[in-house]
């Protein structure tokens, strides 16, 4: 990164895009070859996301990947953005990225978050998308500019939709994830007391974890609401990534519960990382036509039958002006948010962002269908962005 100025550093959340007409094999292996650009452009830290039975995303085993990665990496981060405690047992999740961080400390993290259950009885009307806090403040509803940073109000999304739903069962009863979750500060705690050595059931039985005890890595929070995940996260004093990029509606709600909700603890003082959805090319033109699939595959994602399809060629998208009123307000929070265009015009935006959420980084994920248009997204913005600022939570750490 060439630039003199100082900003926050940068971050990728990679969902190993599967392109029409491409292949997961084929998605994973650009991944690893995107994380090897990553390393060399000056990115903090490259994350996996866990999805499974999605036609267009190839990223199921972050810790697969990460292991890989860190591998043919000399210098980023690794790291899962999440794993879902609905289908990996905290214990295991622990011991994957404690392996890991013994091949390569100081270089992991493991993020951690919830997974949405689908309801089981009668299909009930809700009226949209956008997570509801378990408790604590209840998100501000409608679109807003706050300080230049436009957030849309909540989709009208129904997940108790029986088409919805019954695609969630399917997938779960596939999945064979059977496990009932903890409490969400109990599983965290159970990793962070096996790493500390100090883990003990209510009856005194010890447990010792060797590849989580004292392995050199990171643990994190994910949140897309001001619920329990941001509210013991802060209590934990643990950093936190808000998912600007899945719900921009919370997302400043999320950021403000985290930090009401922050003691010391694994860290000193709060450190927040916001998620984006971006997407540069040379000209504002070029990037608009790359970017025009993307209202198909978050439609397919909130209102298809098999999940985020394939990722669609730039000429075989829907023309924004051909979609009813309907599908436009199931996708324009995420279309609207969406960080697109030439370098400055992305710099100047994503400024805004972290200077509204006041975050300590910024996680960028991008899709195209093309990975060389992706890996070009993030080799103008690298240079566009200039020079980070070293992260900090090292700095915060109480606890390790």
């Amino acid at each position: 990164m060439s630039d003199t100025r100082t900003r926050v550093p940068l971050s990728v959340l990679d969902l190993a895009v599967v392109p029409e007409g491409g292949t997961g094999a084929r998605a994973v292996r650009s991944a690893v070859d995107l994380a090897v650009d990553l390393d060399r452009l000056g990115y903090h830290r490259v994350w996996y996301a866990e999805h499974h039975l999605s036609p267009g995303v190839g990223s199921a085993s972050p810790a697969v990947l990460a292991a890989a990665v860190a591998a043919r990496t000399d210098r980023i981060r690794v790291g899962s953005g999440a794993v879902l405690l609905s289908t990996t047992s905290p214990l295991i999740a622990a011991e994957q990225f404690g392996t890991i961080a013994a091949l390569h400390p100081g270089r992991v993290d493991l993020g951690l978050g919830r997974a949405f259950t689908p309801p089981t009885g009668p299909a009930t009307a809700r009226p949209d998308a956008a997570p509801r806090p378990v408790d604590g403040p209840r998100p501000v509803v409608g679109p807003r500019v706050v300080d230049g940073l436009y957030v849309p109000g909540p989709p009208p999304v129904d997940l108790a939709d029986s088409v919805l739903r019954e695609r969630l069962l399917a997938q779960k009863r596939v999945v064979g994830a059977s496990r009932t979750p903890a409490a969400f500060r109990d599983e965290l705690e159970l990793v962070l007391g096996l790493r500390a050595g100090t883990y003990a059931e209510p009856d005194g039985t010890r447990h010792v974890a060797p590849p989580v005890e004292g392995a050199a890595l990171d643990v994190w929070v994910l949140a897309s609401s001001p619920g329990e995940s941001a509210r013991v996260a802060g209590e934990l004093g643990l950093p936190i990534a808000a998912n600007f990029h899945v719900s921009p509606a919370t997302t400043l709600d999320t950021v403000a519960a985290y930090r009401a909700a922050f003691r010391p603890g694994v860290l000193a003082e709060p450190y927040v990382v916001v998620s984006a959805d971006v997407l540069v090319a040379e000209t504002v033109d070029c990037a608009r036509e790359l970017a025009t699939p993307f209202a198909d595959w978050v439609l397919s994602i909130r209102r298809g039958t098999a999940g985020a399809i394939a990722y669609p060629r730039p000429g075989d998208a829907v023309p924004w002006e051909a979609r009813d009123a309907a599908e436009r307000a199931v996708v324009a929070d995420r279309v609207d948010t969406r960080v697109v265009g030439d370098p400055a015009t992305v710099v100047a935006r994503l400024e805004t962002l972290q200077r509204v959420t006041g975050a300590d980084e910024l996680l960028l994920t991008t899709a195209t269908h093309d990975p060389a248009d992706t890996r070009r997204s993030f080799a103008l913005l690298a240079e566009a962005w200039g020079a980070p600022a070293p992260a900090r939570t090292s700095d915060a750490v109480l606890v390790s």
